[in-house]
C-alpha cells in the first residue's frame, strides 16, 4: 500500500470542524480559493466535502447542487466544485490530486443523478489548472469573469 491509500472523501461532520478551522494557505493561494473556515456555513444544495488522510482532514471543497450551476453549465445534472484547498502544512504530498481522483466515484455514489462536474479556475492559477487537467477535467472553452479576473470553465464527464 502506498502512502495515499488511506486518503478518502467524506461529507463534513462536526468531528472535522476543529481541524478545518486551523487550515492555513499561503497568500498566493488565498486569492484563488476560500479557507474551510470561510465557507463552513452552507445553504441548501451546498455540500461540504473533506479530504481525509487516515481520518485527519487535509483538504476541503464544496459541491453545489443549486441554481449557481447555471452560471457554469447548461447541464441540469451537473455539480459545481468550488473552494478546493489543502492545508498548507500538508501541501506537496499529493492530497489534492488523490482527492480529485477519488471524486468521480464519490459523486457517482453520493449523487447518482450527476453526470458532470464543473468548476472555474482562475487563468493565473497554473498549478490548479494543471491539477484539474491531470485528473481528467477538460477546458470547455467557456470563460467567466470572477472577482480577480478571467476564469476558465472546466468539466469532468462521469
Amino acid at each position: 500500500m502506498g502512502k495515499l491509500d488511506y486518503v478518502q472523501l467524506k461529507h463534513f461532520s462536526n468531528d472535522y470542524l476543529e481541524a478545518l478551522e486551523t487550515f492555513e494557505l499561503p497568500s498566493e493561494q488565498e486569492q484563488f480559493t476560500s479557507l474551510p473556515s470561510e465557507v463552513l456555513n452552507v445553504t441548501e444544495g451546498e455540500h461540504r466535502i473533506v479530504i481525509l488522510d487516515e481520518n485527519e482532514p487535509v483538504g476541503f471543497f464544496l459541491l453545489h447542487l443549486n441554481e449557481r450551476i447555471k452560471e457554469y453549465s447548461d447541464n441540469h445534472n451537473a455539480l459545481l466544485l468550488t473552494a478546493l484547498s489543502v492545508n498548507h502544512k500538508k501541501q506537496g504530498k499529493g492530497y489534492a490530486k488523490r482527492g480529485m481522483l477519488l471524486l468521480s466515484n464519490f459523486v457517482k455514489t453520493e449523487f447518482p443523478n450527476c453526470d458532470e462536474i464543473v468548476l472555474a479556475v482562475n487563468h493565473k492559477n497554473l498549478p490548479a489548472q494543471q491539477l484539474y487537467l491531470m485528473v481528467g477535467f477538460k477546458d470547455t472553452g467557456r470563460r467567466k469573469i470572477g472577482r480577480i479576473g478571467e476564469q476558465f470553465i472546466m468539466s469532468l464527464s462521469l
